[in-house]
């Protein structure tokens, strides 16, 4: 008999630490919140969304806010003057792109169609 009891709890503890090891991937398992399929969690934060409003503790941004805060963004992103040029460039070749492209097809089917008449 004591040998079955501890048997049982050896089983039990593997079990245990299996799931903790999220599949032997080196990473914890996932549990509470994290655990639950999307649908649950929405439901749940909007219960929780929904709470707040009722409560009065909900902040909800105004028109001025929101410019506010999005010019804040918008200036720190611009400090980035390696990002900014990184835009323009990309910005810059894709414009230089189509129009060579379009020169390209242009000229193209000038070719085909002179050499058809001729």
């Amino acid at each position: 008999m004591a040998t079955s009891k501890e048997s049982g709890k050896s089983a039990g503890s593997s079990g245990g630490s299996a799931q903790k090891s999220g599949g032997g991937n080196g990473a914890p398992a996932k549990r509470g919140f994290a655990a639950m399929d999307q649908n649950q969690q929405r439901e749940i934060a909007s219960k929780g969304g929904q709470a707040a409003h009722q409560k009065g503790t909900a902040h909800e941004f105004d028109s001025e806010e929101a410019r506010r805060a999005g010019q804040k963004g918008g200036e720190a992103v611009s400090r980035n003057r390696a990002h900014m040029a990184d835009i323009g460039r990309k910005g810059g070749e894709s414009r230089q792109s189509a129009s060579r492209a379009a020169a390209a097809a242009s000229k193209a089917g000038g070719n085909r169609q002179g050499g058809k008449e001729s």
